[in-house]
């Protein structure tokens, strides 16, 4: 089957009577209409402009790439990277560039990126700015492995859960806060953009948690005061649920070598203590 243009097919008949009878053919007809006849030599007309936009299309969606700039310690890095791909991908990549090995990465863009995210996901766009924190290996295990203290295997097995040792019970006495924030029990949520306030402190006072993944710091405030820690300082975080209220936890950051120096928090909302330790540690370190 094939279609002719009847206004084609019209001035050829037009040129031929012109052979003749000397017609210009200026009268030929412009109606767009199309004759389907039986031939399998000819093909239906294409229009070339359709042809150049549909491979522009194809084109486009083959080559995802992306440009964008990544910043790491001050330091500014171009990088062209397959927008389907994923921000773990990202950091296997980064990790031969900035030295930081992927696990101990954190990738900022408008907030901490998930590691199952796309950069398409994340709408990172030509141009724009990613913001990665971490340090490297050797750093990390410098800040680690200071002299620790080592438990004998008969305090392990005497040890009493945190929510009945004499230091925590006064503080959980004191009942849950006021303008704490929603436990969840058995929950695993991502930080939220703002601090987690309304906790309590070794004093029974108000505490606050900020997290500057941006700046890799742990920012702890008071009504007096706000110690700002970095992340690679803190040695570990240990964190029991509370007996009889499960959907919070006591949480103590180790800043020293010593449990002496852990800072207790209370009532930490359950669903928010495997984020916290995964920003400050790192996966690698759970």
């Amino acid at each position: 089957m094939y279609c002719l243009d009847v206004g084609k097919r019209n001035k050829i008949s037009a040129n031929m009577e012109n052979n003749i009878t000397g017609d210009s053919g200026d009268g030929e007809s412009k109606e767009k209409k199309y004759i389907c006849e039986k031939n399998n030599d000819i093909t239906p007309p294409v229009n070339s402009d359709s042809i150049l936009e549909e491979s522009d299309a194809i084109d486009d969606s083959s080559n995802p790439a992306v440009d964008f700039i990544v910043v790491y310690n001050k330091h500014k890095y171009d990088i062209t990277f397959n927008s389907n791909k994923t921000v773990k991908e990202l950091k296997a990549y980064l990790q031969g560039l900035i030295g930081v090995p992927e696990n101990l990465q954190k990738v900022m863009f408008k907030g901490l990126a998930k590691d199952e995210q796309t950069l398409k996901e994340l709408d990172v766009k030509s141009g724009a700015k990613v913001m990665v924190v971490g340090s490297k290996l050797d750093q990390v295990l410098a800040v680690k492995s200071g002299p620790q203290e080592v438990a004998s295997d008969e305090k392990v097995i005497t040890k009493e859960p945190l929510c009945k040792q004499k230091m925590h019970v006064k503080i959980l006495e004191k009942g849950i806060p006021d303008d704490i924030m929603v436990g969840i029990k058995n929950a695993k949520d991502p930080l939220p953009s703002h601090p987690l306030a309304g906790m309590l402190n070794k004093n029974g006072g108000k505490v606050r948690l900020t997290f500057k993944l941006e700046l890799d710091q742990l920012w702890i405030g008071t009504k007096d005061r706000t110690e700002k820690i970095s992340m690679n300082s803190i040695k570990t975080i240990v964190s029991e649920p509370i007996e009889g209220h499960e959907e919070y936890h006591i949480m103590g950051f180790q800043l020293g070598s010593s449990e002496a120096s852990r800072y207790w928090v209370y009532w930490v909302p359950a669903q928010y203590v495997d984020s916290i330790k995964s920003a400050i540690l790192g996966t690698w370190m759970l």
